[in-house]
C-alpha cells in the first residue's frame, strides 16, 4: 500500500436503542399524535390552574354580571356578548363569564373522569392479573362477576340508584354537601361499571405473560403470589395500560357530560362541562356562540384525547407499519 492511498474507514459504531427509546421516537415522528399530546397537555395544565385561579379571584364563575344583559337578558353585542371582560362571553339570563364557568368545569370534569379511570384501571389490573395466574376458580369467578356487571346498562343504573345512594353519601359517611356527594356517586359507579373491560384485556395478556421463563423461575426459587403478580407480570403490561388508561378517559369524560346533562352528576351553579353544556341548549336557536363554546371544549378534549391513544397504541406496538 502506499502513502498515498487511503485507509479504509472504521465501520460505523453500532447504537443499540431500548424498546421504551424505540417507541418513543415512533411517536415523536408522528405529527397527529404530538399535536394531539400537546393539546391534552394544555388541557391538563389549564385543569390544574383553574382551583388556583378560582381560590385567588383571578377567576369568578358564580358572580352574575347584569349591566352587561340587555332588556331581554341576553347578552348584548354580538358572540355572546364577547368582550376584552368577557374573552368568550357572558351566559344570558345571569351574565356570568362563560370563560371562567368553562375553565372550572373543565378542571372539575377532568377531575371526575381521572378518579374513575384510575380506580377502573386498579381493579380490573388486579383481578385481571388474579383470574390469568390462577385461572381454575379464581378465573371462573372473575369471569362470572365480569359478565354480571357488563349485564347491566350503566346509565341506567346511574339513575335509577342516583336517590337512594346520595342518600346513603350524605347520611351514613356524613359527606356534607350535594356536590361532592354527587361527585363521589358518579365516580364508585363508573368505576365499578368500568373495570370489566379492563379485566378481560389484562387477563388475555397474563395468559401469555405467566408461560414466560422469567415467571417459570420466580415460582422455582419460591416467590411468592404477590411477587409474582406485581413484580414479575405488572411490568410487562404497563404499555397496554397506558393505552388503556388514554382511551378509557375521554369516554367517562363524555359518560360525565351525559349524566350532568341528565341531572345526575355536578348540579349547577357548579360548572361542569356538563351541565355547563346543558344550560346552553334551550338557548341555541338564538345564541349559537353560547352553545359552541363548551360542545367544542368536550368534543376537542375527547377527540385529543382518543387520537393520543391511538398513538401511543401505534408507537408501543413493534409490529406498526407506521
Amino acid at each position: 500500500m502506499t502513502s498515498t492511498e487511503a485507509l479504509p474507514s472504521a465501520p460505523a459504531a453500532v447504537v443499540s436503542k431500548s424498546p421504551m427509546r424505540l417507541a418513543f421516537e415512533r411517536f415523536r415522528t408522528d405529527k397527529r399524535s404530538m399535536i394531539s399530546f400537546w393539546i391534552v397537555f394544555a388541557f391538563a395544565v389549564l385543569a390544574l390552574l383553574a382551583p388556583i385561579m378560582n381560590h385567588l379571584g383571578v377567576i369568578d364563575p358564580y358572580a352574575t354580571n347584569q349591566n352587561v344583559l340587555g332588556p331581554d337578558t341576553m347578552p348584548a353585542g354580538h358572540l355572546s356578548g364577547m368582550t376584552w371582560h368577557h374573552l368568550l362571553g357572558v351566559e344570558p339570563g345571569t351574565g356570568r363569564d362563560m370563560l371562567a364557568r368553562v375553565w372550572l368545569g373543565l378542571a372539575i370534569s377532568i377531575f371526575i373522569a381521572l378518579t374513575s379511570s384510575l380506580l377502573s384501571l386498579i381493579i380490573g389490573t388486579v383481578l385481571g392479573i388474579i383470574a390469568g395466574v390462577r385461572g381454575g376458580f379464581a378465573d371462573g369467578a372473575i369471569g362470572r362477576l365480569c359478565d354480571l356487571i357488563l349485564s347491566f346498562p350503566q346509565q341506567l343504573m346511574l339513575l335509577a340508584l342516583s336517590g337512594m345512594a346520595l342518600a346513603f353519601i350524605n347520611t351514613q359517611l356524613h359527606v356534607s354537601g350535594a356536590d361532592s356527594a354527587a361527585c363521589i356517586y358518579v365516580i364508585v359507579v363508573m368505576a365499578i361499571f368500568g373495570w370489566p373491560g379492563i379485566c378481560r384485556l389484562v387477563r388475555a395478556q397474563v395468559l401469555s405473560i405467566r408461560e414466560r421463563e422469567f415467571v417459570d423461575a420466580a415460582v422455582v426459587l419460591g416467590a411468592s403470589k404477590t411477587r409474582i403478580y406485581f413484580k414479575e407480570i405488572l411490568p410487562n403490561l404497563w404499555s397496554l395500560l397506558l393505552v388503556q388508561f388514554t382511551l378509557v378517559l375521554p369516554a367517562y369524560i363524555s359518560t360525565e357530560a351525559a349524566l350532568s346533562f341528565m341531572g345526575v352528576s355536578v348540579k349547577p351553579p357548579t360548572p361542569t362541562l356538563g351541565n355547563v353544556l346543558n344550560d346552553t341548549l334551550s338557548y341555541a336557536p338564538v345564541d349559537f356562540f353560547y352553545f359552541l363554546v363548551p360542545g367544542a371544549t368536550i368534543a376537542l378534549l375527547v377527540i385529543t384525547f382518543n387520537l393520543l391513544g391511538d398513538g401511543l397504541r401505534d408507537a408501543l406496538d413493534p409490529k406498526s407499519n407506521r
